[in-house]
């Protein structure tokens, strides 16, 4: 069997250092890469494909969670975290393996092994669902993160226009650009402020903000007409929506 290939993530230095003296004990491991932040976490992971993140958690800039979204299902992960309640109960409820700060060099052992046997199954993290749960509630998104390769997109949803579903994606229009990412747009809904974004379609959200006026087509269909010139179509169940909030 080739080395199992490891990226250490971990914002503190003597944090990265203690993993990597317990990973030379540990038969089969190649450590192909550190990093200190989450953003340097999705480049490695676009140019060196790792088997397996040793992901902290709680982390500046993107935290381990952030990242998780970013990097999908094309790495396995083992969680570091300190205590944490929201973060504990998802991974136990998902059966996702951690290590909970201080741990011993045994303990990363047996995670390592884990890893490796899922690996071999072919298992893939839950990865919406297990985000969403290892959060505390902290109300509406503030920020939306695509990733392009080993880009990373930060989007402020204040400057989303719309969105919109397209097969296994959804769609941003922000400022003039578009960025795919892949998730349901139900997903993205529960994240956001349903005061400043409303559904108007089954495959179309927009941000209130950006609507110019709505209007009758030739068929007497209701279309969202944006401030940037774009049209949508509006659902009736859209438009009861867009009209209880537009009464406000």
């Amino acid at each position: 069997m080739p080395p199992l290939k490891v990226a250490i993530v971990d914002d503190e230095e003597l944090a990265r250092a203690l993993v990597r003296e317990y990973l030379a004990a540990v038969a089969d491991v190649e450590i192909v890469a550190e990093c200190s932040n989450g953003f340097e976490a999705v480049k490695v992971v676009s140019d060196l494909r790792p088997d397996l993140l040793i992901l902290d958690v709680q982390m500046p800039k993107l935290d381990g969670f952030e990242v998780l979204e970013l990097v999908g299902r094309d790495v396995a992960v083992v969680f570091v975290t300190a205590h944490d309640q929201y973060a504990l109960r998802a991974f136990e409820v998902h059966a996702v393996d951690y290590l909970l700060k201080p741990f011993s060099a045994d303990r990363l052992a047996a995670a390592i092994e884990r890893a490796r046997e899922r690996l071999g199954r072919g298992e893939r993290l839950p990865v919406q669902d297990l985000a969403a749960a290892a959060r505390p509630a902290q109300g509406h998104t503030r920020r939306i993160l695509v990733r392009d390769g080993p880009r990373v997109h930060v989007l402020p949803v204040e400057k989303i226009d719309s969105v919109q579903a397209q097969d296994d994606y959804i769609c941003f229009r922000c400022e003039g650009k578009e960025y795919l990412k892949e998730q349901t747009l139900a997903q993205l809904e529960t994240s956001l402020d349903p005061a400043k974004f409303v559904r108007i379609h089954r495959s179309s959200v927009i941000n209130l903000d950006r609507l110019a006026r709505v209007e009758l087509d030739d068929r007497d269909n209701r279309i969202a007409i944006l401030t940037d010139g774009r049209r949508l179509p509006v659902s009736r169940a859209g438009y009861t929506r867009l009209s209880g909030l537009l009464d406000k």
